[in-house]
């Protein structure tokens, strides 16, 4: 796919150029190519530095020592900035905040499942229900909960919903690329199960007649009200946030035990019936258990311990190889380099074009403990479960033209529409520091397969650039229909909210996606 690049850029690259040049003619300093920095010198080497690709490139961007460089890179942010801003004449949405934070697709999602059950539950207290059917509503909810994160539903959702034409009217395009919201659904089912049991457990209390079975049911009542407590707990985005590990390794072992003690529960409720086989036969809770256990096994028997490839690219990045198995356009791995402790999901892309002898790839950079160690120490093998999964970057093939803006380390995940043949016309805005040196040179030929002329602002260079005006710009210039955003939380939600609440189709992950 062929770009022109667009005058916007051209007013850019130009305002660069003249700022870099009076800068270097004003200073005595000598120039630094970051290429040299970053990598032995090679016979293109030169032919890269001349070629000039996007408005900040590597390539293009000469590093002066002093305060006269300070003033010059201060100015040409500015210049960037105020250039790009003039494309800002878009209309704010009416209720743009409302909308778009306090009841985002998220948010609504999350309400619908839970409001639909509260409004049920109070219904069934005041007419009076047995310990039974709380127990099968809250059966039925952990079911939807559980199943919103087994793989092959996921997969199931997102192939159903990136089906949908290009031709497709662009309203019902927006709302099918927000599946990956789909997090708002197993949260409310999983509060509202809790609920539930609450329920539940406060009528077999209500109930209660001391006896040896009695006195055992109503210790497992409350075992799993703990547990189901504990992972509501550690799920809260602020907890979560700052204890991933407790969060994560809390929200297995106790959903493990929560299945052991309910089989337990629903087999001594059993026995207390005339007939154990009657009442497990028409008890849904019965049924539900048997999906949910099934579903919670089966990615833990395809667990493999498999070979790695570590091509180290900083030391703030490294590239991972992988090849076990083959992976589509739009899909994730998880791996860990214990199958018991802390599992992490990364964006996979192929290597088709610059690694012939592995199938797939992860780009990681320095984020947390467990990818400081990565890096540190690259691995030689990995244990991966499950199947490769669908994520969000999958439905935006459902548009003819698209932007994608990213930060850092999130050009892994972008890379990944290499790999589609139906892919959209694509133009990438991707700021980072000092891109060639941390990610290196193949790198950023791979992203010169999707954008011929990527805008690239090293940060190191030009320092941080307010991104909403220059994806403005350029979304008005490309005649973009979509915009992705893959970035850090912060980033991620501030860039989205401001190009939805000016009726731009923004999509990024959240926390939950």
């Amino acid at each position: 796919m062929e770009h022109t690049r667009t005058a916007l850029e051209k007013e850019v690259l130009e305002t660069l150029h003249k700022h870099i040049r009076t800068d270097s003619s004003a200073s005595d300093t000598s120039s630094v190519d970051e290429k040299t920095e970053s990598c032995p010198p090679s016979p293109s080497s030169d032919t890269d530095e001349s070629r000039g690709t996007s408005a900040s490139s590597t390539s293009s961007i000469t590093k002066a020592k002093g305060h006269k460089h300070s003033q010059s890179v201060s100015t040409i942010t500015s210049d960037l900035e105020a250039q790009y801003s003039e494309a800002d004449d878009f209309s704010q949405k009416h209720f743009g905040f409302l909308r778009f934070t306090a009841l985002n697709v998220y948010r609504r999602l999350f309400s619908l499942a839970f409001i639909g059950n509260a409004i049920a539950f109070i219904i069934l207290m005041i007419k009076g229900t047995n310990p039974i059917d709380l127990v099968n509503a809250s059966a039925v909810n952990l079911a939807v909960c559980g199943l919103c994160r087994y793989p092959f539903v996921v997969n199931a959702l997102f192939l159903t919903f990136g089906s949908v034409p290009r031709s497709a009217p662009m309203r019902l395009r927006r709302l099918a690329c927000k599946i990956f919201h789909l997090g708002g659904v197993h949260s409310g089912a999983g509060v509202a199960s809790c609920v539930w049991y609450i329920g539940f457990a406060g009528l077999y209390t209500y109930h209660f007649r001391p006896a040896p079975i009695s006195i055992a049911v109503l210790t497992l009542i409350y075992s799993v009200l703990a547990l189901l407590l504990a992972i509501m707990i550690v799920a809260h985005p602020t907890i979560r946030a700052k204890n991933h590990n407790l969060f994560e390794l809390t929200h297995r072992f106790a959903n493990w035990l929560i299945l052991a003690l309910f089989w337990a529960l629903i087999f001594l409720l059993g026995s207390q019936e005339p007939s154990l086989s009657k009442f497990l036969i028409h008890l849904p809770a019965f049924w539900l258990l048997i999906i949910l256990t099934l579903a919670t096994i089966h990615p833990w028997l395809l667990l493999r311990r498999v070979p790695v490839i570590a091509e180290p690219l900083s030391p703030h990045a490294v590239r991972l190889h992988f090849s076990h198995a083959r992976t589509r356009f739009g899909q994730g791995i998880s791996v860990a380099r214990h199958p018991l402790k802390d599992w992490h999901s990364f964006a996979s892309f192929t290597d088709q074009f610059d690694h012939s002898d592995t199938k797939f790839s992860c780009l990681v950079s320095k984020a947390g403990d467990w990818t400081r160690q990565t890096i540190a120490d690259p691995p030689k093998y990995l244990w991966k479960r499950g199947v490769p999964t669908y994520g969000f970057g999958y439905v935006l093939r459902m548009f003819e033209r698209i932007i994608v803006v990213t930060t850092g380390s999130g050009i892994g995940p972008c890379l990944s529409f290499l790999e589609d043949e139906r892919r959209p016309m694509i133009r990438v805005v991707w700021q980072t520091k000092s891109p060639l040196k941390t990610y290196g040179k193949r790198t950023l030929e791979l992203v010169r397969r999707m954008d011929e002329e990527p805008v690239v602002m090293d940060t190191s260079v030009m320092g941080r650039v307010d991104m909403l005006p220059v994806v403005l710009g350029l979304y008005k210039e490309f005649g973009a229909e979509a915009v992705c955003v893959i970035s850090n939380p912060a980033m991620t939600k501030n860039l989205v909210y401001g190009l939805e609440t000016r009726g731009i189709a923004a999509y990024g992950p959240i926390f939950d996606s």
